[in-house]
């Protein structure tokens, strides 16, 4: 890094281009009452077409050029590539297979704690699985007719579900976010999960100890009883989790879950049409994010060119003093990238480039900026409620309602006081983010 970082306060008018793109995408968000009124794709193109206007000292051939040389980092290809491998899985798999890991937990638990048990299976689910949405749209159906039938709050029950998900949103080593924030850091997945789960480990034990008392006090629960579980479909889950915790490189443990799932689909008769079909369908539910990754790339690149990321990383270094400072003004960057678009992978792609400069700057390691990277995003994504897992949420409600599985439909606020492990989580990073001092003081 620069030593001179210190000295260069860069330039603020080259953020002009994020500044549009915010007020496009929370503005008409506000203004129509929906943050998906407006594209992300389109706002920043148009973020980018301010960018080319802004410095006419350069030509727009030059600006291109500086654009395409943040896409022919290593990192942007492999970050594609995993993307492409992860929604195959995704999609070969359906919710056939994470639908019998819910069944199969819920066969052996009382109603009381059904809730208990939601949050566990969507913890397992997405991390087996590597998506919160997928788990929860998923999952959250059952929780509803878990409500329904048990009398289990239907608050209750769904922010168990986004909580467990947004777990293995975090943690899981085929997770967008996970590939986003330790292939910009380039850190392993294998040490950034173990800097990670720590963290993680006192906020999920945390929620589980709080569901136990919410289970404990329920006495209106009644009997649920779930479908019979297909076993076959859970050894794809079972052997994608297994290799990405013994650190086996994650093409090679997608690859294996996806010939296993591809071959497990054929012997329980899924039609072969069928299974490309949906292997086809996975891939191409990851475009956007392929495409948002790439735009964002390119707008990264000229702001950094120009001096926006100096004057950002000037800000942020005024504001934050120190290691635990640098480590909270990652989160806060991420924190405040993923309010403006409501997408935690963009979030953490945005802000990788200015957390590596922090992280640098005060000795944080590529592994611990990573974890915070990954661990703020999803805290945000999971508690906003115009984010994609609370749209799910309330989409699975509502279809619930209509069918007659529940009686009542609730908004995403009133899912929020619920969302114990993403606050749970925050709280837990900020603590450790001050054990090092602690630590240090005590010597």
């Amino acid at each position: 890094m620069n030593n001179n970082l210190n000295e260069k306060k860069g330039s603020a008018l080259a953020l002009l281009p994020i500044g549009v793109f915010l007020v496009l995408y929370i503005g008409l968000g506000i203004i129509f009452g929906d943050f998906y009124v407006m594209s992300v794709v389109v706002a920043f193109l148009v973020a980018i077409l301010v960018a080319c206007i802004q410095h006419r000292g350069t030509s727009f051939e030059e600006k291109l050029s500086i654009m395409a040389e943040g896409l022919s980092d290593k990192n942007i290809v492999t970050m594609i590539l995993i993307f492409l491998a992860s929604g195959i899985f995704a999609g070969i798999l359906g919710r056939d297979s994470a639908a019998s890991v819910a069944d199969l937990f819920l066969s052996f638990i009382p109603a009381d704690f059904s809730a208990l048990v939601l949050f566990i299976v969507s913890c397992f689910v997405s991390t087996a699985m590597g998506t919160s949405c997928g788990t929860i749209a998923v999952i959250g159906p059952i929780a509803c007719s878990i409500s329904g039938s048990t009398g289990i709050s239907l608050a209750l029950c769904m922010g168990s579900v986004v909580g467990g998900a947004m777990f293995g949103d975090n943690l899981s080593f085929i997770s967008d976010t996970t590939i986003a924030a330790t292939t910009t850091q380039g850190c392993k997945m294998k040490d950034k999960f173990k800097e990670n789960f720590f963290i993680a480990l006192p906020a999920a034990l945390l929620t589980i100890a709080i569901l136990l008392i919410f289970a404990f006090t329920n006495s209106t629960a009644t009997d649920y009883v779930p479908n019979e579980p297909n076993l076959w479909l859970l050894i794809p889950y079972v052997l994608v989790l297994i290799g990405g915790i013994i650190g086996i490189n994650v093409f090679v443990v997608l690859l294996c879950g996806i010939g296993t799932a591809f071959i497990i689909k054929l012997c329980l008769g899924i039609e072969f049409v069928e299974i490309i079909g949906a292997m086809g369908s996975g891939a191409s539910g990851m475009f956007e994010v392929i495409l948002v990754t790439v735009l964002v790339t390119m707008l990264s690149g000229i702001m950094r060119h120009f001096g926006g990321f100096d004057a950002l990383l000037h800000f942020v270094k005024r504001t934050f003093k120190g290691k635990v400072g640098g480590q909270l003004g990652i989160g806060a960057l991420v924190s405040a990238m993923d309010i403006a678009t409501a997408n935690n992978t963009v979030a953490i792609v945005m802000a990788a480039p200015i957390a590596k400069n922090i992280s640098e700057e005060y000795g944080i390691t590529n592994t611990k900026t990573a974890s915070l990277l990954d661990i703020f995003g999803s805290v945000v994504q999971g508690i906003l409620p115009y984010g994609a897992q609370m749209i799910y949420a309330v989409g699975a409600i509502t279809t619930a309602f209509a069918g007659g599985v529940i009686t009542e439909t609730i908004s995403a606020v009133q899912i929020i006081p619920y969302l114990f492990y993403p606050f749970l989580l925050a709280i837990s990073a900020i603590v450790f983010a001050f054990i090092p001092n602690f630590k240090k003081k005590a010597k």
